[in-house]
């Protein structure tokens, strides 16, 4: 029986990668060279299924170019913002993403985040590193802010921003939260108070963590006015998409002292990066909040699932719309 062709644009994890080789006809990119949208276009070719990364812009041009054989675009990411959905709907392609998989490990890096600003530990390591540490001082010019206690702000409490409140819980730091819609469930897991309004949580919260998708309606969500409306003394943690913040008033709010740090695992413009954030208040992280082992081989396996559930059954598991 002949399998089906899938088209994969670049090199997975090895499990994930054998896996997908076993069930389809996969034409994968083991060099993980970025290709082109024409090379996309033409690996598609009899193809039934393309599986792009978070990275490869699958835009209404190169949409317009896929052959008919193409009735699926699965992604191995949670985000959509790199696709047309609006261009692959009116071609009759449907969109699926891998959205479950990736909330532990980015609200374990968002974590992470917190802590190695409001402690300064990327600061701290450096100066053990350097030789600089000049012993114990109770007066200490290594000191921090104090994490636990502080209020959290979780701005979109879907998977990842319930995933992070779970964890800041056990930190016995207050949750307050920002969201389309109001979650009394969650309200009661965490004892977390609705914030109807964006700027009522950013007056209020110590800790501002973003987990809210990019969208035409969330794009520079946090600019110039709304870090003045944050406390002096607040951190900006973003694992979320760069384009929520606006990157030049975040400079501007850590450069004037508008804001305390920040801890970012994603930005404007990436892979390159604003020399201007190179500050020693902010911890900076290259996107890697899904990049564990077991997080890609999850991702990989979910694209899986969603060929699979998308063959039998005419609709992919975790379909985007919109």
């Amino acid at each position: 029986m002949t399998k089906p062709v899938v088209v994969v644009t670049r090199s997975w994890t090895p499990t994930a990668q054998q896996a997908i080789a076993e069930r389809f006809d996969a034409r994968l990119n083991p060099t993980d060279r970025i290709l082109t949208p024409a090379e996309i276009v033409k690996q598609c070719e009899g193809a039934t299924a393309l599986c792009p990364s978070g990275f490869d812009a699958i835009d209404a041009d190169l949409i317009s170019r896929l052959p008919e054989s193409i009735k699926l675009i699965a992604t191995i990411s949670a985000g959509t913002q790199h696709i047309d959905i609006s261009a692959a709907t009116k071609r009759g392609i449907q969109v699926s993403n891998t959205p479950d998989v990736v909330a532990e490990d980015t609200a374990d890096l968002t974590i992470g985040l917190m802590i190695s600003v409001c402690r300064r530990l990327i600061d701290l390591d450096n100066i053990v590193r350097c030789g600089n540490w000049q012993g114990f001082k109770v007066d200490d010019p290594l000191c921090g802010l104090r994490v636990w206690g502080k209020t959290v702000g979780i701005i979109g409490l879907g998977g990842i921003g319930k995933a992070v409140a779970r964890r800041v819980r056990a930190f016995r730091m207050p949750v307050i939260y920002y969201n389309r819609n109001r979650d009394r469930v969650a309200e009661k897991e965490f004892e977390a108070r609705y914030c109807p309004e964006l700027y009522e949580l950013l007056a209020l919260a110590d800790i501002v963590s973003i987990h809210c998708p990019l969208t035409a309606e969330t794009h520079h969500l946090i600019n110039d006015e709304a870090f003045r409306t944050m406390k002096p003394t607040s951190i900006l943690i973003n694992a979320a998409r760069g384009g929520v913040v606006d990157e030049d008033a975040l400079i501007r709010a850590l450069r004037d002292g508008i804001i305390s740090g920040a801890g970012l695992d994603v930005y404007e413009n990436e892979p390159e990066v604003n020399p201007a954030l190179m500050m020693k208040n902010v911890v900076l992280s290259p996107h890697v909040g899904t990049a564990t082992t077991e997080a890609r081989d999850e991702m990989g396996f979910r694209v899986i699932e969603n060929i699979e559930v998308f063959l039998e059954t005419g609709t992919p598991k975790d379909r985007v719309t919109s």
